[in-house]
């Protein structure tokens, strides 16, 4: 991961400590490894930002930074990476996951309304209740296999990204050592010099 691209995008933990509402945290958000961009807190940050993802309701980012505190992960990409989930994706997704889960739990029942009655929050709650079981379970299993799926993906990509570091590092010193091998051309001579 280019930490000098992410660096210009997140804000600094002094920023944030800084803020008046953060005073009753300061002793939990002071750690280091909460703010600071490295192969551990990366790909930890992400598996618990799609985790979190996927939790109901506006809790998601809330589930994200409660997450990332005690196991010291990076909290702006854990924050961040919860917005994957978003009102044009959130309806997949839990399908996605009723699917996942009934195939899971084996459930044969067809459910009665895949689209909900009304879209007001009472009317969701009760179609979120109606799917009952295979949508609970699908939820954490999709979520799961998103984080783990996540983590494996970040570490991979820092490390695709360190080996193409290391590479033009060397091709950078093997051209500073061919020239520093070749000797200099001659300087011309003067004629005139006896």
């Amino acid at each position: 991961m280019p930490r000098k691209h992410l660096h210009r995008y997140l804000p600094t933990p002094e920023a944030v400590l800084a803020k008046a509402w953060c005073a009753p945290f300061r002793p939990w958000l002071g750690h280091p490894s909460l703010w600071h961009i490295n192969r551990r807190s990366v790909p930890g940050a992400v598996a618990i930002g799609l985790f979190c993802g996927l939790i109901p309701g506006p809790f998601q980012m809330l589930g994200s930074l409660l997450l990332a505190i005690p196991l010291r992960k990076n909290i702006p990409v854990a924050l961040a990476v919860t917005f994957y989930t978003n009102p044009f994706t959130i309806v997949p997704l839990y399908l996605i996951a009723y699917e996942y889960g009934q195939m899971l739990v084996g459930d044969g029942a067809v459910p009665r309304h895949l689209v909900p009655d009304a879209w007001d929050l009472s009317g969701l709650w009760n179609w979120a209740l109606g799917l009952g079981k295979p949508l609970a379970v699908g939820l954490v299993a999709l979520a799961s296999t998103l984080a783990l799926a996540g983590y494996i993906a970040a570490v991979l990509a820092w490390r695709l990204h360190v080996v193409r570091a290391w590479r033009q590092r060397a091709l950078g010193r093997k051209g500073g050592l061919r020239a520093a091998r070749t000797p200099a051309p001659p300087a011309p001579q003067d004629r005139n010099r006896g």
